[in-house]
């Protein structure tokens, strides 16, 4: 089965850092677009950063210079490293994927995507 599995969301102060994983299994395909996205209650979901297969990568204007997305292929891994966190931070953070690379106009939408995992909770007080 394909599998989107995230995982090193926790607790921090305002300032700290977390490196949140994105372990994709089963998912073979040669182009494919991954993304964070997070999701506060009683709010859509808004994309974070997003990498293609060819290593391009796409980000929010407001985490821009915060956080940064990269890929380790030898683990299928995608990480998200979060850096001077706020409490606006505060969310669960999802990974998803799709089968083709990530497009500038369209990596942030949450209809792009045709996987997703279960979440991981970040908290930033």
């Amino acid at each position: 089965d394909v599998q989107l599995v995230e995982s090193g969301g926790d607790s921090v102060q305002a300032g700290g850092s977390l490196k949140l994983s994105c372990e994709v299994s089963g998912y073979a395909h040669n182009n494919y677009c991954v993304s964070w996205f997070r999701q506060t209650p009683g709010k859509a979901r808004e994309g974070v950063a997003a990498i293609s297969s060819t290593g391009a990568a796409y980000d929010r204007g407001s985490t821009r210079g915060r956080f940064f997305i990269s890929q380790d292929n030898s683990k299928n891994t995608v990480y998200l490293q979060m850096s001077s966190l706020k409490p606006e931070d505060t969310a669960m953070y999802y990974c998803a994927a799709r089968p083709r690379s990530c497009v500038l106009l369209t990596w942030s939408l949450e209809a792009y995507y045709d996987l997703w995992g279960q979440g991981t909770q970040v908290t930033v007080s």
